[in-house]
C-alpha cells in the first residue's frame, strides 16, 4: 500500500460515540482500573511492569482468573503506563502514582479519550507483533540478549507486515466495492499479503506460507480484539490439527467461516485512520470538506466512490443557502485543466441533489459553453419551461466532456465502455464530427472510444478521429 495515493474516504462515527466505546473496552477498561488502585504500595519492576507479587491482587480486582489471568492483569498494567494513566515516580524505588491523563477519561473531552485510547491501541499493536513470551525467554542468550535468529523471527517485518494486513483490512472496510461493514475471511486477508496479483493457481509454497500467516494473524487478532479494534471470530480448534502439524491450507469455501473471520469496529476504523495519517498516508473521512470552498469539494470529491462523494456533498449543501451554492458549484466546475471534466461531473451530480431553487443560477450559465449543456440538462430534467435547445456544437462538447470525466472517475470500466458503444450505435457519424471538437480532452477520448469498443470496425473509425484531432490541435 503506498503512501503516494489517498486512500478510501470513510466514514466516521461521532466522537462522543466512539469515546463511550473506546472506555468499554476491556483492555482500556481494565488499565483504568488498575491506575485507580495503584498507590503508595504500588511496587513496578525496572521495565515498568507491576511488580511479581501483586499480579495476584490486581487480576482479582480485574476480575480474572485462570492461568493467563495475571499475564492479563499484567497487559492491562502496561497499557495503562504507556497510555499515560500511571506515572512512574521512582525508578529505583519502583513506585508509581496516577497519571495526568487518567482524569481525562471522566473528566475530558471525547478527544481526549480517544487520544489515550489511541495510546493503548499502539502498544497492543506492537505486543502483537512480538512472538510468544516462553519463546523469548528459550531465545536469550548468555548475555541477555534476544537471538532473533533462533525464533526465525525478525521484529521490523513482523511488525511491517501486522501494519499491511491492518492497512488492507482498512482498505477493504472503506472501499465502495468491498464488504464495507461485514467481517472479511482470515484467509482473504493473509493472501492479500502474501499471494502475488498476477498468480494464478497458487503453488504448495505459496499456500503453505498463506496457512502460517493465518495461524499467526489468528493470533494477532485474539490479541486485538480487547482494545476494541476488531471484532474476531477466532480459527476453530478443530483445524489446528496435532501439535507440531501444519495447518491446512482452507479448501472449503462454503465453509470459510471456519479459519476465522474478522471487522473492523467503528471504533478501529478511526484508530487505524489516525495511525494512517500518523504514517504519511492521505487518509480521507467524509464531513472533512463541509466548511471548505467548493473548489475544494469538487477536488477533493474527484477520486471518491460515486456513494461517498454523495455523502460529503449532502453534508456540504446542508450547510450553505441553495441558490449561493448552486453558484459557487457552477463557477468552481469552469476550466480547461485536465481535472475540469471531473470537476463538472461532480457538479451536476451536486446539482442533482438541489431543488428548483437553484434554478436561477442554472439559467444564468446557459450561454455558458462548459456550463450551457450541463444546465440545459439540469433544467429540462425538472420540467423546467423556456430551455433553449442546445446546438450540435454544444451536444459534442458536452459528450466529450462527460466521457472524459468517466475515464478520469472510472477508467476502463464496463459501464464507460457501454457508453462508447451507445454513442457509437445512436449516431452513425459522430466520429466525422467528434474529432473536432474544441475541447482539451477530444483526443484522449476518442483514442479510449477505440480502445474500449469491441467492434473492430468502430474502433478503428475512433482511432483515425484521435489522430485527426491531435493533428488539429498541435500534438
Amino acid at each position: 500500500m503506498s503512501d503516494s495515493s489517498p486512500l478510501p474516504p470513510v466514514r466516521l462515527h461521532p466522537e462522543a460515540e466512539l469515546a463511550r466505546a473506546a472506555l468499554s473496552t476491556p483492555l482500556l477498561s481494565r488499565a483504568a482500573r488498575l491506575a485507580r488502585w495503584a498507590g503508595p504500595d504500588t511496587r513496578v519492576d525496572a521495565g515498568g511492569g507491576l511488580a511479581e507479587e501483586q499480579l495476584p491482587a490486581a487480576a482479582e480486582l480485574l476480575g480474572l482468573a485462570g492461568d493467563d489471568a495475571a499475564a492479563y492483569a499484567s497487559e492491562a498494567w502496561r497499557v495503562a503506563v504507556d497510555a499515560g494513566l500511571v506515572e512512574i515516580v521512582d525508578e529505583e524505588a519502583g513506585t508509581v502514582r496516577a497519571g495526568e491523563e487518567l482524569t481525562l477519561l471522566t473528566g475530558g473531552s471525547p478527544r481526549d479519550v480517544l487520544t489515550v485510547w489511541l495510546s493503548a491501541l499502539e502498544t497492543v499493536v506492537a505486543d502483537a507483533s512480538v512472538p510468544d513470551l516462553d519463546d523469548l525467554v528459550d531465545a536469550l542468550d548468555e548475555g541477555g540478549e534476544v537471538d532473533f535468529a533462533s525464533l526465525d523471527w525478525d521484529p521490523e517485518a513482523e511488525a511491517e507486515f501486522l501494519d499491511g494486513v491492518l492497512g488492507n483490512l482498512y482498505l477493504l472496510t472503506a472501499s465502495e466495492d468491498g464488504p464495507g461493514g461485514d467481517a472479511v475471511p482470515l484467509p482473504a486477508l493473509a493472501a492479500s499479503m502474501i499471494v502475488p496479483d498476477d498468480m494464478g493457481e497458487p503453488t504448495n509454497d505459496v499456500l503453505e506460507q498463506v496457512s502460517d500467516a493465518m495461524m499467526r494473524l489468528d493470533d494477532q487478532f485474539r490479541m486485538l480484539e480487547p482494545v476494541g479494534l476488531v471484532e474476531y471470530q477466532p480459527v476453530d480448534e478443530g483445524l489446528m490439527g496435532d501439535a507440531g502439524e501444519e495447518p491446512a491450507a482452507p479448501v472449503d469455501d462454503t465453509d470459510v467461516s471456519r479459519y476465522g473471520m474478522v471487522r473492523l469496529t467503528p471504533l478501529g476504523v478511526y484508530g487505524l485512520r489516525a495511525r494512517l495519517l500518523d504514517a504519511g498516508f492521505t487518509a480521507p473521512a467524509v464531513g472533512e470538506l463541509a466548511d471548505k470552498g467548493a473548489d475544494v469539494l469538487l477536488d477533493g470529491t474527484a477520486r471518491f466512490g460515486q456513494s461517498a462523494a454523495r455523502a460529503e456533498t449532502e453534508q456540504w449543501l446542508a450547510r450553505r443557502e441553495p441558490l449561493a451554492s448552486a453558484r459557487e458549484l457552477l463557477t468552481a466546475a469552469r476550466g480547461a485543466d485536465a481535472g475540469a471534466p471531473l470537476r463538472r461531473l461532480r457538479c451536476q451530480q451536486a446539482l442533482s441533489l438541489m431543488g428548483t431553487e437553484a434554478e436561477p443560477a442554472l439559467r444564468e450559465v446557459l450561454a455558458d459553453p462548459e456550463l450551457g449543456g450541463l444546465a440545459r440538462v439540469w433544467l429540462s430534467e425538472r420540467g423546467a419551461a423556456g430551455v433553449p435547445a442546445p446546438s450540435q456544437d454544444m451536444v459534442f462538447w458536452l459528450t466529450i466532456d462527460t466521457v472524459a470525466a468517466q475515464l478520469q472517475a472510472e477508467g476502463n470500466s464496463e459501464e464507460l465502455q457501454a457508453l462508447v458503444e451507445g454513442l457509437a450505435a445512436q449516431h452513425s457519424g459522430f466520429f466525422a464530427a467528434a474529432w473536432r471538437v474544441d475541447h482539451p480532452a477530444t483526443a484522449d477520448v476518442l483514442e479510449a472510444m477505440g480502445r474500449l469498443h469491441p467492434d473492430k470496425k468502430v474502433a478503428k473509425e475512433a482511432r483515425k478521429a484521435a489522430f485527426k484531432a491531435r493533428s488539429q490541435q498541435g500534438g
